[in-house]
């Protein structure tokens, strides 16, 4: 699986070398890593850090974590049809530290 994230991430490269528009881009590696199981084996990777590779992992799945994300994109489309573009980067870097300070504070009371 690595040589295939290799070729992913080239791929990235390549695409944003030559403008290709990133919506293009992200679809594609989109199918390619559903179609190809390469986010499982990522998650894999990540799941088989000692002590704390678990715990992400648990985090990660968690359906408040995706809930909160998707209620951030929702809230985003909204806002910027309105005209609220910049503070729509307020709001979703403030929702990515409130997801990540979820992610350390589960593991940080796990391993204490």
């Amino acid at each position: 699986m690595l040589p295939l994230w290799v070729g992913i991430v080239i791929f990235i490269w390549i695409g944003i070398h030559f403008n290709i528009d990133a919506k293009v881009i992200a679809g594609s590696v989109f199918v390619f890593g559903l179609l190809s199981n390469a986010f499982t084996w990522l998650v894999g990777v990540i799941a088989m850090i000692p002590f704390v590779g678990p715990l992400i992992v648990r985090v990660l799945s968690l359906g408040l974590i995706w809930l909160l994300n998707a209620i951030g994109y929702l809230v985003a489309f909204v806002a910027i049809r309105r005209g609220y573009s910049k503070d729509v980067l307020t709001y979703r870097g403030m929702t990515i530290a409130l997801i990540i300070g979820i992610i350390i504070g589960y593991v940080l009371g796990k391993l204490l």
